[in-house]
Parts: C-alpha cells; sequence; structure tokens
C-alpha cells in the first residue's frame, strides 16, 4: 500500500482537478465504517427501488467502498456544476411544450465527467505512483455519501446532494485509489426545518424524510421503468417526459447556486421547451439523430414516445388529440396503450 498524507499533495489534486474542469474536490476514507449500507438494505428489503433489479442483485458491493474494490483507502470525491439558466420550475407552465430534467438536456455527462476523472486518474499515477480506480455513477458506488463524506454537500431529505455552494446541481465523479490521504471533514445536514422537497413532489414520493420509493418518483417512471406507468401517477407527470426536477429546484440553498459553465452541459436549443406535437412523430431513426450523445438516447424511442403521449394527454390541448391518435396503430404496445389514455383524456376537452 502506498501512504502520503501530506496536505501540499491534497493542494496540488485540487489544483490539477480545477485545471480539468471540476469545480469542486473532496477527500473521503474509503475504509471507515459505512452507515449508508443500512439505509440501502432497507430501500431494496421495502421493495422501494422498483424494478431495478440491479439494484439489488450489486446491494453487497454497494455495501462499503471496499466492497467494490478491497485495496481501496481513500477516495477523492469530485464534482461540476450544472446549474440551469433558469428556474426549472417554468417549463411546467407550457403543457402544449415538453420538461425535460435539466441534467438530460445536454451531452451525456457520464462521457463529459468520466473523460476529465480518466485525465485526473492518470495524472496521479504519474505523480504518486499508485492504483486506482474510476466510477461515474456507472458502478455500485455510493457517491452520494461519500461526496457527503468527503464534504461536497450533504443528503437532503429528498435524499439527493445539496451543495452549499452550488444547491441542488453538482454531476459527481469519484476515484478510489490505494493512497492513505488524510480525509476533509464531513459535511453536516443543514436541512433544518424545511420540507420543501417533500411538499413539492407531484406523486407523494417520499414516504419521510430522507427516505424514496422510487416506485412512485417521476423520474424513475419516466426513465427506468419500461412498461405503461400505473394510471394514479399519469395525471401528476403533467408535461415531464423525462425525469423530474422539483424537489430539486424548490430547494432553498439554490439561491447561492450559479448556472454551470460547461458548453457539453449546457441545454441543446432543441430541447429548451420542446413541442410536443413535433416529439411524438419520432421513429427510431429520429429519436436517436435528435438524441445522439444525449443521456435521453438510453431509453429508446417507445419509452420516450410514451412519456410524451402521457404528457399530451395531460396538455388539455384538443388540438393535440390528432397527435395521439396517430399512434394508436404503433407496433409498441406501450405506446398504443399511452395513445389510448391521451386520446380518451383530450376527447372531453374536444366536445367542450
Amino acid at each position: 500500500m502506498t501512504t502520503s498524507t501530506s496536505d501540499d499533495l491534497k493542494d496540488r489534486i485540487r489544483a490539477q482537478a480545477a485545471t480539468l474542469g471540476f469545480d469542486v474536490c473532496g477527500f473521503a476514507s474509503a475504509s471507515e465504517p459505512w452507515p449508508a449500507s443500512g439505509r440501502l438494505a432497507e430501500f431494496i428489503e421495502k421493495g422501494r427501488h422498483g424494478d431495478m433489479a440491479w439494484m439489488a442483485e450489486t446491494v453487497e458491493r454497494r455495501a462499503h467502498p471496499q466492497a467494490m474494490w478491497a485495496a481501496a483507502r481513500s477516495a477523492l470525491v469530485l464534482g461540476v456544476n450544472y446549474g440551469p439558466e433558469v428556474d426549472p420550475l417554468a417549463a411546467l407552465e407550457d403543457r402544449s411544450r415538453a420538461a425535460i430534467s435539466v441534467y438530460a438536456q445536454g451531452d451525456d455527462y457520464h462521457d463529459v465527467i468520466k473523460k476529465r476523472l480518466k485525465a485526473l486518474a492518470r495524472w496521479l499515477v504519474e505523480a504518486e505512483g499508485c492504483e486506482l480506480k474510476v466510477f461515474v455513477d456507472t458502478a455500485p458506488l455510493m457517491e452520494k455519501p461519500l461526496a457527503q463524506k468527503a464534504g461536497l454537500g450533504w443528503q437532503g431529505k429528498h435524499t439527493n446532494l445539496v451543495s452549499r455552494r452550488f444547491g441542488s446541481w453538482l454531476f459527481l465523479g469519484a476515484i478510489l485509489v490505494t493512497l492513505e490521504i488524510a480525509p476533509d471533514a464531513a459535511e453536516g445536514d443543514h436541512c433544518g426545518v424545511c420540507r420543501a422537497c417533500l411538499d413539492i413532489c407531484p406523486t407523494g414520493a417520499f414516504p419521510a424524510p430522507y427516505q424514496l420509493d422510487a416506485r412512485a418518483c417521476i423520474s424513475y417512471l419516466t426513465i427506468e421503468h419500461a412498461g405503461p406507468v400505473p394510471h394514479r401517477y399519469r395525471a401528476a407527470l403533467g408535461n415531464r417526459i423525462y425525469g423530474c426536477d422539483d424537489c430539486l429546484a424548490v430547494c432553498p440553498w439554490n439561491k447561492f447556486a450559479k448556472a454551470g459553465q460547461e458548453a457539453k452541459l449546457q441545454a441543446r436549443q432543441v430541447l429548451r421547451g420542446a413541442s410536443l406535437a413535433e416529439l411524438a412523430v419520432l421513429d427510431d431513426a429520429g429519436f436517436r439523430a435528435l438524441f445522439s450523445k444525449s443521456p435521453i438516447k438510453r431509453i429508446g424511442r417507445d419509452r420516450f414516445v410514451r412519456n410524451v403521449l402521457y404528457a399530451i394527454g395531460n396538455s388539455g390541448d384538443p388540438a393535440l388529440a390528432a397527435s395521439a391518435a396517430t399512434l394508436l396503430d404503433d407496433p409498441s404496445e406501450v405506446v398504443r396503450d399511452a395513445a389510448r389514455w391521451a386520446v380518451e383524456r383530450l376527447e372531453p376537452a374536444a366536445q367542450a
């Protein structure tokens, strides 16, 4: 095991991280006790992970950073600010246009962050001769609890990370290393009595503060859930066709947030209030072309158009009924089901 505990090393790592475009860098122990594993086990035991079977399948590796990699001694936790230029809640006002989660309006952050993490990793290996592994939300590593241990923020009552500097808007990445690096002070909880994130949730997805039932979460329903969305949640989707930012956007700590500066993460103009009618007609080729390099691409055309149809059904605009009707014979059953629902919802408006 390589050992290095100097503050000078931490300063040099932070400087290099800043050069590569990271907005914040913290350090945590990868060998200390990990209370987050108990919360995860309860989440899985209660079935709150829904269709995300991979969470249950990897629960043992998620239980502790060293369960992922036994040689790990320390963690570098990096953050990139992706703060929006405008309030995401404003997108909910025009029901004829799509609301897409802030994180998905630009290029896929996994690609942007991972490239930077690998560059930092190469530099660190050359500088210290250590071994390391890079993670960016694609492996069973609990990044949010790790970020709290590293002082980047804390997990709020909505279970997402909140930063005193960047509010709700930090993309996270981590590097586990064999170096023993002195950890930074963990961030405390600064939610206080506030429950804005809990109260705004359209589907009541929080059974209690600091607990999430993914099965009722709009982000889960529009992204991870492959089948028809349960009828009891469809109206609550509103015009949200990919993810939901309500609990993030309402957080009072966003008063300190700043707009992100990374061009690749900026919202594409075509996705700023995109027309539901135009999105509904996308075939597979059109979908792939529109969402090239976008995280939205991974859910596929059928699931995406399903979401658009729910939004059309919630629009209250009888002019959009024709867009839904054209998909009543779509090859995909999940699309046909959503089209039927949308047409039935709009028929009373058309007859009024």
